[in-house]
């Protein structure tokens, strides 16, 4: 997905209390290939039409040692929403030639399609189907910190 969104808020840096929003414009599938593409955009897989953003909100950071966590929340995919647990490991922290601080995390999970309703297959002539259920997921962040706003 090319176009997407995200909020990453850490209050006092304690990532047990952090919260973090993402939405993902469903109709930026990109795989190469503009009839998969297509295909993945229509109602067989994503319907884009209908449901035109992909959603997480996480819910709650579990600290698994000084650079790991389990991050919970919930993604919405063509309207049903369900519990996903990513496995996140902080990859760094650094001040960039400009001065912003930022920090890089990669998250990952494994998801079976169908819980999210994407359940359309097709039966090979050798046997077995053309796709598979189990999707991995994988997310490489890197966020830059911003001023605090005050609100009067």
């Amino acid at each position: 997905f090319s176009r997407w969104s995200g909020a990453l808020e850490v209050p006092n840096g304690d990532f047990t209390k952090a919260t973090v929003n993402i939405v993902i414009d469903a109709s930026s599938i990109e795989t190469g290939v503009a009839d998969r593409d297509a295909h993945l955009k229509s109602a067989d897989f994503f319907d884009v039409a209908q449901y035109p953003e992909i959603r997480f909100t996480a819910t709650q950071f579990v600290p698994q040692g000084s650079v790991e966590g389990r991050l919970v929340g919930q993604l919405t995919i063509k309207g049903i929403t369900r519990e996903v647990s990513l496995n996140v490991e902080r990859l760094g922290e650094a001040k960039d030639p400009w001065g912003n601080e930022r920090i890089a995390f990669s998250a990952k999970a494994s998801l079976d399609r169908r819980d999210f309703g994407l359940t359309w297959n097709q039966t090979l002539e050798t046997g077995g189907v053309l796709v598979g259920d189990r999707v991995e997921l994988e997310v490489e962040v890197e966020a830059v910190r911003q001023s605090a706003t005050k609100v009067a």
